[in-house]
């Protein structure tokens, strides 16, 4: 079964009942789904997910004994509900927050597998770029794997980045500084190094090392805004500006931000802002159309 398919496997179980018993209902029938594209491949392991909501607990327990009679008799691994633990291996999750089923990749070698190359003509020369859907499963995968929802992101977020450095285009670059940046993420030597990255060129390490510098960058920039106690849109809106101006500017350049100077910064890390934010509004409707 393509990438596509699998998406739109669980979009449609999405969409079905609002009310709490419906939500039980969705889970199985997503786990049921997910069981049989699971059982095409060994590099498929089960995954769990977050902890359900306290007011919703007893519909997350009905889901994980539902989910576990179902799959009982498949040679394929459980995507079932259940409490998140350290050791769980990173995951593609598209369920609804109350009972979300999984998609785990047990190794990056696993998760490249279910990506695909496109050709394409960039600059006038013939290369090669991830198409749609494997572009989106890389950003869901690095996303949950640096764990963004914790700081307020998202697998948008993640492809918003990718697509101002590079636009999905693995390339060496060359910064103002004079150092040579490479991939799909655009690191930096030093930068890679400190992430622990040690192939910037291949496109797995890096959109999830890219995943955890944004991570970073949304937790500078959040004790950066602290003392200006803005509502909930314009906080967002200022965490993602911080995250560009982390990603693009040197420690010297980004310490001159501070929350209400973002017009005062270089032009190039302006359009990375607004880069990053037409990339993530890309994402959304690439979402909406594969899944569609």
């Amino acid at each position: 079964m393509s990438i596509r398919s699998l998406l739109q496997d669980v979009r449609h179980h999405r969409h079905m009942h609002s009310t709490t018993q419906a939500t039980t209902f969705r889970a199985t029938a997503i786990v049921a789904a997910l069981g049989a594209v699971i059982a095409l491949t060994s590099q498929l392991v089960p995954s769990v997910s977050a902890p359900a909501a306290p007011a919703a607990s007893a519909a997350a327990a009905a889901v994980t004994q539902t989910a576990a009679a179902v799959t009982h008799g498949a040679a394929a691994a459980v995507a079932a509900v259940s409490a998140a633990t350290p050791s769980a291996v990173p995951a593609i999750r598209f369920a609804a927050p109350v009972a979300k089923a999984a998609v785990a990749f047990a190794s990056e070698e696993a998760l490249r597998a279910h990506i695909k190359w496109v050709p394409i003509k960039f600059g006038g020369e013939k290369t090669k770029t991830l198409d749609e859907a494997s572009r989106l499963l890389l950003a869901q995968a690095a996303a949950d794997r640096a764990g963004l929802e914790k700081v307020g992101l998202s697998f948008q977020d993640v492809y918003g980045v990718i697509n101002a450095e590079t636009s999905w285009v693995p390339r060496k670059g060359l910064g103002r500084n004079g150092v040579t940046s490479n991939g799909l993420a655009q690191f930096e030597p030093r930068t890679a190094r400190g992430l622990g990255l040690t192939n910037p060129n291949d496109p797995v390490q890096a959109v999830y090392a890219a995943a955890v510098n944004m991570k970073h960058g949304a937790e500078w920039a959040a004790d950066k805004i602290a003392p200006l106690n803005l509502p909930p849109e314009q906080y967002a809106q200022k965490i993602r500006e911080g995250v560009s101006i982390y990603y693009n500017l040197s420690i010297k350049g980004r310490n001159k931000w501070d929350g209400l100077n973002t017009a005062q910064l270089p032009v190039e890390t302006q359009r990375h802002i607004q880069n990053v934010r037409a990339g993530a509004e890309k994402a959304a409707d690439l979402a909406d159309d594969v899944l569609s």
